[in-house]
């Protein structure tokens, strides 16, 4: 039998790999005839870059850039087998990085970001996948741009470099933009279909969460609203309604104007970088999971994603999750289902021993694969 395990991490307590690896052990604990491949996967965002270069012995690349604040930090992207080359733009510009106390989207910068890209072209990436969660901005991606040679000037050619002063911008300098850029291909990983402004935009929805006040909401809102009208007068797209562009506090909305940039689902971007659909030819049974299954799972999370490659092909597919709720729903399309906090074993355990649990669950149902 071959069996590819796939999951998720389980968020505060085994990463993507260490979760795979587990399972892996068990079975061939229980089972050594049965062949298991372990493709250990992300959704777009926290652990994607590092479950991609694991999964196609690929490398990490270390730089220095500049954090939300402009503060010097270290930080990373991979390059995979393949050559594409992964960055997620939190690891530069990511809520993380800021002490809750100081985070304020008015004066918080994709600036980092920009200088992660600048650094993969001078040494040769032409493929790049972009995942673009967890950010702590809402620059509408005017850091990132400017990090790559754009410029933004008011009325009386002062030059702006923070969202705050976004509403006084009048036109855009892109001389020196990097010329590099429509050499590439950006494939965004995106799972949030908000768009630029209003309601369900990127300030009123994203906003708070990054320290936004009710007020400054409107004023974030009302300065992308200028942004993107400025945008459109240029001749490139009206970002204002349009889905995805409202992610990460606007980024979406830049590579979209900007870039030869396409959005896609976060874990249909990873499955293709790994080129799953290859290493499922042959396979029985898919394994996949997460720290916490429900409701939400079905609208794109990583498991879904991988059902849906598997099914195809008619593969048997079986989640296995720390928890699971929302049952029934869950049920109609999984194979089978099978929580570690169940019965005796409380979430409590299971976050303590996270391996001893889950290695004894796989043990408990490997007849059952």
């Amino acid at each position: 039998m071959k069996i590819i395990v796939s999951p998720d991490s389980f968020k505060g307590s085994l990463d993507a790999t260490m979760v795979a690896q587990t399972i892996q052990r068990a079975i061939q604990a229980t089972k050594p005839s049965f062949h298991v491949q372990t493709l250990p996967v992300a959704d777009g965002g926290e652990g994607t870059l590092e479950s991609l270069v694991q999964a196609t012995n690929g490398q990490l690349i270390h730089l220095s850039v500049h954090d939300p604040l402009e503060r010097m930090i270290d930080t990373y992207y991979g390059v995979l087998g393949n050559g594409l080359y992964v960055i997620e733009m939190a690891k530069a510009s990511g809520l993380p990085l800021i002490e809750k106390s100081l985070r304020n989207p008015l004066i918080s910068t994709t600036y980092g970001t920009g200088e992660c890209i600048r650094h993969a072209l001078d040494r040769g990436a032409r493929q790049f996948m972009i995942g673009i969660g967890g950010s702590a901005t809402n620059d509408g991606g005017l850091g990132m741009l400017r990090a790559l040679g754009m410029k933004f000037y008011t009325a009386n050619e002062k030059e702006i470099i923070v969202p705050k002063d976004l509403h006084k911008l009048a036109h855009i300098d892109d001389t020196q933009f990097d010329s590099r850029i429509q050499q590439c291909t950006f494939t965004i990983a995106c799972d949030v279909d908000n768009p630029f402004i209003g309601p369900s935009g990127a300030s009123a929805v994203f906003g708070p969460q990054k320290g936004a006040t009710p007020e400054m909401v409107k004023t974030l809102d009302r300065h992308l609203t200028h942004f993107a009208d400025v945008i459109a007068r240029t001749g490139r797209i009206a970002l204002h309604d349009v889905a995805g562009a409202g992610a990460a506090g606007g980024l979406g909305g830049a590579f979209l104007a900007f870039f030869p940039a396409t959005l896609q689902s976060g874990i249909d971007v990873v499955l293709d970088a790994i080129q799953f659909d290859d290493a499922l030819q042959g396979a029985d049974v898919v394994i996949t999971g997460e720290g916490k299954s429900d409701a939400q799972t079905l609208s794109g999370k990583a498991p879904v994603g991988i059902l849906h490659r598997a099914k195809k092909l008619n593969i048997k597919t079986v989640l296995l999750s720390a928890i699971i709720e929302d049952y029934e729903q869950l049920a109609k399309v999984f194979d089978h289902m099978y929580a570690i906090v169940d019965g005796d074993v409380t979430a409590q355990m299971s976050l303590m021993e996270p391996e001893k649990y889950l290695y004894n669950k796989v043990v408990e149902i490997v007849d059952d694969l």
